[in-house]
């Protein structure tokens, strides 16, 4: 079993990295499947209140956060299009695929659901893991992969190395 995660203490650099890692593997053509941010959705970097994920590897472009009207201070991200971005990627065969990637292991997979059943579908098949996670999931993320998970440097250089080396 191959998975491996990343961490920055900076606020939306384990969002790039995975991102640009993605971006990296599709120019070299590898076959990838999972989610990444779509890092232009940000409309200050100082919010990064809508948020969207694309659906590796060109599938559609999903906003994951919902308007709660002036005020609210309630979790923003919508379940429904959590359960959509989810859904899309588990129609993706997973026959073929080098390297799944997710950007963020968050609350709902904190929670037992999100992406974890991806994960694990793409573990059982073989296919190597490459996570994102935050600190305030991280408890969570370290239970679920058991000790299992590589923990890379928030370096594009050292997360690039690990996924050649895991689909070559």
């Amino acid at each position: 079993m191959k998975i491996a995660v990343v961490s920055s203490k900076n606020r939306g650099e384990t969002d790039r990295l995975i991102s640009d890692t993605a971006a990296f593997l599709q120019l070299k053509g590898v076959r990838l499947t999972g989610i990444v941010k779509v890092l232009e959705q940000e409309q200050d970097a100082s919010c990064a209140c809508d948020m969207a994920v694309q659906v590796l590897p060109d599938g559609p472009v999903i906003p994951i956060t919902q308007d709660l009207g002036e005020g609210s201070d309630a979790c923003r991200l919508d379940p429904g299009a959590i359960a959509r971005a989810v859904g899309e990627v588990e129609k993706r065969p997973l026959e073929g695929t080098q390297i799944f990637i997710l950007n963020k292991f968050g609350p709902e997979e904190a929670e037992g659901r999100g992406f974890r059943n991806a994960i694990g579908a793409a573990l059982t098949a073989g296919v190597p893991v490459l996570i994102g996670v935050g600190a305030s999931s991280r408890p969570a993320f370290d239970a679920f992969a058991d000790g299992l998970a590589e923990i890379l440097p928030p370096e594009a250089g050292a997360i690039r190395d690990w996924c050649e080396r895991v689909i070559s």
